[in-house]
């Protein structure tokens, strides 16, 4: 048997890989196998399986498939933790890029080889291998490089053996919900469906009612006298806020179960879906409130033992605060599963209409809170990218969210000659940059998505020599701009697609319909749509709002809206203004303010914008990005010399000192709208 096969066997030994794998058809190819490690997220979990909590699956990503970075990231972290913890001699290990581009993909299986062979693998009770002598299969290895960026289907339910936070949070709801059938639903021709899912509804609204008030009575309360108010409020979001609300909710749904037979209970859910749009904070802010939890554990070992002390007394040392703090992430994502049930054994035709309409709000609200999740995982991506481009001054969340990144060589206007360069596409924008040494790059050009279109070139292509693929982006006058060339087709066909997918998003079909003028919005509050009713999902860029009327839509609704209510005179200047924000530059100068309010961070910026600005009163902010209509401005403390976003009802225009003394009192305000 070939090594490549015996190694995917062990992989499947390994709970890595489902029994029932591509690999192990018989027609299989050592390309299957490659193709599944490429990534280096299952190569992570095969460390946890071996030893558990090797690797932080935090500090992985999950799903970089578009993203050379995050692969190559994901495998070096593979390599230092073999190297760390599995104790293999750097010899013994493969290069990224013998994986990433398969340049010896034999050497791969060679240290995944020497891997079950360590003493750690071995105590996991799973063969090693080879046992056996193996089929010559060096000649296999050699054509991989042109084959490995074919696109393949995203394999979900492989990425499902992955475990990660969401699936501990849902055990730990799972238990704390679990619920006995009541006497009272048995019949005589059997147990009575219907009256079981209200009963379920009804007593895990009370335990999570319970599990909120014990996080704040056994949890928030006595740690209010420990840590400071800032902490507490990082770490405890709204959770008071989400008490008072189910507290109120559950009195509701008792009394529509036990008073009216549950014919009002989908008017529960309607009058309560705006109210539960907390959980769009909530949501966004978790994963925050546990590091920031995790980071004060780690230093204060005082607050370890009072976290313990309090654990014991809220539930006899079965859950943390950490794992608690889990819970309402996965109580909101059930109220569709509860209707949907409660739907299906409704019989008379009324009720099942009106729960239908109690379902559909509530799968709303679960469809928004799972846009929450996904645009966090983005946002540290994102915050990935940033850190990794030493002169980026821009926040890169400005330019949307990422569609892929990964080497190609470039022709601008400038350069004529070919340069090699890693380019980063958002959507509105292409960051091309320098290779430093291994995750660090220098930003070489912005390329702004919407002042260009693209041109695919196929004259080249026919001697199918790499880096032949090109496809070219000119000027809004079909002028030329920049050639971008590429590997393999199948790359390129990526990377045009990518664009495509980015300029429709900036420049969607019916932008204009109706007479609107819609662009790409980050919304600060939770929003509805105004053509379909559903919420705009996500923590930034949720959707389209018109700079006339300021409507709201998803993009697939911008042909359906009603008319547009307002035509402004000044909507050129508008366009003009967005433009500036989304280069990070602006030509009429940076107006200056003062800060009348201190600002230490509560509540922090929207995820989506980056670091926040401490305020004292007095300090001298100059502005870099401001909307006179947006709550929240970016500028530069000129006191400390630091950049961030801050509230804008913080600050005031500044009045120099010869102005104060009525020297320049003709003078009129700063106009903040840079």
């Amino acid at each position: 048997m070939e090594l490549w096969r015996q190694c995917a066997i062990w992989l499947i030994d390994c709970r890595v890989l489902p029994d029932n794998h591509r690999v192990t058809w018989d027609g299989a190819q050592v390309c299957d196998l490659a193709q599944v490690l490429r990534d280096g997220v299952l190569l992570c979990q095969l460390l946890n399986n071996l030893l558990p909590q090797a690797v932080n699956l935090r500090e992985i990503n999950l799903r970089p498939q578009m993203s050379q970075f995050l692969c190559l990231k994901n495998i070096r972290m593979f390599l230092a933790i073999c190297q760390d913890k599995f104790h293999l001699k750097k010899s013994e290990l493969f290069e990224s890029f013998d994986l990433f581009d398969m340049r010896d993909f034999a050497k791969v299986i060679d240290t995944l080889s020497i891997l079950s062979h360590t003493s750690i693998a071995l105590q996991r009770g799973v063969q090693p291998f080879p046992l056996e002598g193996c089929t010559p299969d060096d000649e296999i290895y050699s054509g991989l490089s042109d084959l490995i960026d074919d696109t393949v289907d995203e394999d979900d339910d492989l990425y499902n053996l992955v475990e990660d936070e969401e699936n501990e949070g849902d055990e730990i709801y799972e238990d704390l919900m679990r619920t006995e059938e009541h006497p009272g639903t048995q019949q005589k021709g059997g147990v009575d469906k219907r009256e079981c899912c209200l009963q379920e509804i009804r007593q895990t609204e009370e335990k999570y009612s319970d599990t909120l008030e014990s996080i704040l009575q056994h949890f928030m309360k006595p740690l209010e006298k420990f840590l400071q108010v800032p902490d507490i409020e990082t770490i405890f979001i709204n959770v008071k806020d989400l008490a008072v609300t189910h507290r109120n909710m559950l009195n509701e749904v008792r009394s529509s179960i036990l008073n009216h037979g549950a014919k009002n209970l989908y008017q529960v859910f309607l009058n309560y879906k705006e109210r539960l749009l907390l959980y769009g904070h909530y949501c966004s802010q978790v994963e925050t409130a546990t590091k920031h939890l995790d980071k004060l554990s780690k230093m204060q070992e005082g607050l370890r033992m009072k976290l313990e002390e309090c654990s014991k007394r809220a539930n006899s040392g079965r859950f943390s605060l950490r794992d608690l703090l889990m819970v309402p992430m996965q109580r909101v994502l059930k109220y569709h599963l509860l209707l949907q049930e409660l739907v299906k054994h409704t019989t008379d035709a009324t009720d099942k209409d009106n729960l239908r309409s109690a379902l559909d709000a509530m799968r709303d609200l679960a469809q928004c809170v799972n846009e929450v999740k996904r645009d966090n995982e983005v946002m540290r991506q994102i915050t990935s990218f940033q850190l990794s481009i030493e002169n980026m001054t821009q926040s890169l969340a400005m330019y949307g969210r990422p569609k892929i990144d990964g080497e190609l060589k470039i022709c601008s206007p400038e350069k004529k000659s070919k340069q090699d360069r890693y380019a980063f596409l958002f959507d509105k924008a292409m960051f091309v940059c320098k290779k430093k040494s291994g995750e660090t790059f220098e930003l070489k050009d912005i390329i702004e998505l919407q002042h260009f279109q693209i041109r695919d070139e196929t004259t080249g292509e026919k001697d199918k020599k790499k880096w032949s693929y090109l496809f070219l982006l000119l000027d809004c006058y079909g002028r030329s701009g920049y050639d971008l060339y590429f590997k393999t087709r199948e790359l390129k066909k990526k990377w045009l697609e990518q664009f495509e997918m980015a300029l429709s998003n900036i420049c969607p079909e019916n932008a204009t319909a109706n007479n609107h003028d819609f662009q790409m919005h980050c919304f600060e509050e939770t929003t509805s749509c105004k053509a379909c009713s559903m919420l705009l999902r996500g923590i930034f860029f949720q959707g389209y709002r018109c700079t006339r009327c300021r409507m709201a839509a998803h993009k697939e609704c911008l042909g359906r809206v009603p008319a547009c209510g307002r035509h402004s005179e000044h909507s050129n200047t508008t366009k003009k203004s967005k433009s500036q924000r989304s280069s990070g530059n602006s030509s009429v100068g940076f107006p200056k303010m003062e800060v009348c309010q201190e600002y230490y961070g509560l509540p922090p910026p929207p995820v989506g914008f980056g670091q926040l600005l401490h305020l004292s009163k007095g300090d001298i902010i100059e502005l870099s990005r401001a909307d006179p209509d947006l709550p929240w401005w970016e500028g530069k403390n000129l006191t400390v010399g630091q950049m961030g976003w801050f509230p804008s009802q913080k600050v005031q225009p500044y009045v120099s000192v010869c102005r104060k003394h009525g020297q320049n009192g003709g003078e009129k305000p700063a106009d903040v709208s840079v």
